[in-house]
């Protein structure tokens, strides 16, 4: 079958390089893809959100199926789109994808079928937002409502810092804001946990946990994602239990209350406190850089399970893991997640060697001039498998500073919650 996956990302590189093991898969396409889809897979460089542009690519290249990678096109009703054109299609539709577009569509959602997440207010003007801070306790969350590329939430330690998050996102920061959430601030661990469903029956899709700020320890500003380790150290049989009976079931269920099946990746973001997950937020696809970290774990044929989604047919898949643990660490451009130069060259990648238990995955990359050069302020993620999470953060870093690309820089410390040396 030929397939196409939408996006450029790491992410979209993970997707490419698994779905490229399968001997089912005649052709892959990126739209648009980086300099490493481009060697497993034929990128095309178009504008994947002019729907009617993608719809010709996909006719003309007698694509029979298309993955989606990045939320905004699934929130602006790609899935909708393509399915309206007789194209198969793998992600949810228009409606469901308001799990990630909107954030209150979500808590609202949550409110109402009694999941457990944080309590919250929602405001439309900013003086309302600033008054309700004078009677707020502190820390406390505030939220962007739409996509924000994960960089529209503060944790605000006073009220000076709430007013600037209020400030920044009403002021389009992250786009146009008619709304904003201002929610408690929950004390606890944060974990990824994931599920593939095809709007019948769900499979749990790994965990992993991300580490999103820019700093070694967890510091700094928030970022797209640093890096990240699979499987979580907070998982075990009692508390996956909690999270598919208190939020997965109920979510997935309310969906279809309102005439709505789930299609697709589903990622919870949770927060465990003493072994009780709260919901802090869904995205409606693979994360990114939990992608990377979970994708080269997963022993079934990744092909044969989203040709299951679509069909209606996950039940009879059985989805095996390898047992070994995942580091995925991520190179970026200096600068990043403020301003960063673009169209560096980046020497020696292509030269790098490793095992076949370690991975590299390409995220902001593009070739120009037959050279490879970061065009993104995340460039590359680097990905071991091993026995132990120590053994594969080593394993990451020897290759990072093996490629000792001066442009960029990294967090070393990925991990370091489970890493006992």
């Amino acid at each position: 079958m030929n397939i196409a996956i939408i996006g450029s990302g790491g992410r979209e590189h993970a997707l490419c390089f698994k779905l490229s093991e399968s001997q089912n898969v005649k052709k892959i396409f990126c739209i648009p893809g980086n300099a490493g889809t481009e060697k497993i897979a034929k990128n095309i460089n178009i504008n994947f959100n002019d729907f009617k542009e993608l719809k010709k690519v996909i006719l003309k290249n007698k694509i029979e199926m298309v993955i989606i990678g990045p939320e905004k096109p699934l929130v602006d009703g790609i899935v909708d789109y393509l399915e309206k054109n007789n194209i198969l299609v793998f992600g949810p539709n228009k409606i469901a994808s308001q799990l990630e577009g909107s954030k209150t569509f979500t808590k609202e959602l949550c409110k109402k079928n009694n999941i457990p997440s944080a309590k919250f207010e929602i405001f439309y003007k900013s003086l309302d937002a600033k008054k309700f801070l004078k009677k707020s306790k502190y820390p406390l969350v505030i939220k962007a409502d739409g996509l924000a590329s994960g960089k529209g939430v503060y944790i605000c330690e006073n009220e000076s810092s709430g007013q600037t998050a209020i400030d920044e996102i009403f002021n389009g920061k992250f786009g146009k804001a008619e709304k904003l959430l201002i929610e408690e601030f929950l004390q606890g661990e944060e974990m990824s946990f994931f599920i593939i469903s095809d709007g019948k029956t769900f499979k749990t899709f790994q965990t992993a946990q991300d580490h999103k700020r820019v700093g070694e320890g967890d510091t700094g500003k928030n970022t797209g994602g640093m890096g990240a380790y699979s499987p979580s150290r907070l998982i075990n049989s009692d508390l996956e239990k909690k999270i598919i009976n208190k939020i997965i079931q109920p979510t997935l269920k309310s969906l279809n209350n309102i005439g709505c099946s789930y299609k697709g990746f589903l990622y919870a973001g949770l927060m465990i406190v003493n072994n009780e997950p709260y919901l802090i937020e869904y995205n409606v696809r693979m994360g990114d850089p939990e992608c990377q970290t979970i994708i080269p774990r997963l022993k079934t044929d990744l092909f044969e399970i989203i040709l299951s989604c679509c069909n209606g047919s996950l039940k009879n898949i059985i989805l095996e893991w390898d047992s070994k643990f995942s580091v995925s660490i991520v190179l970026c451009s200096k600068g990043y997640p403020d301003k960063y130069q673009k169209n560096i060259k980046i020497d020696g990648l292509e030269n790098l060697i490793h095992s076949k238990d370690q991975f590299i995955f390409h995220a902001g990359t593009n070739r120009k001039n037959n050279e490879i050069v970061a065009t993104g302020g995340r460039v590359l993620n680097f990905t071991s498998l091993s026995e132990s999470f120590y053994s594969c953060q080593k394993e990451s870093l020897k290759l990072i500073n093996n490629l000792d690309w001066n442009n960029g820089f990294f967090r070393k410390d990925i991990g370091f919650k489970v890493i006992k040396k």
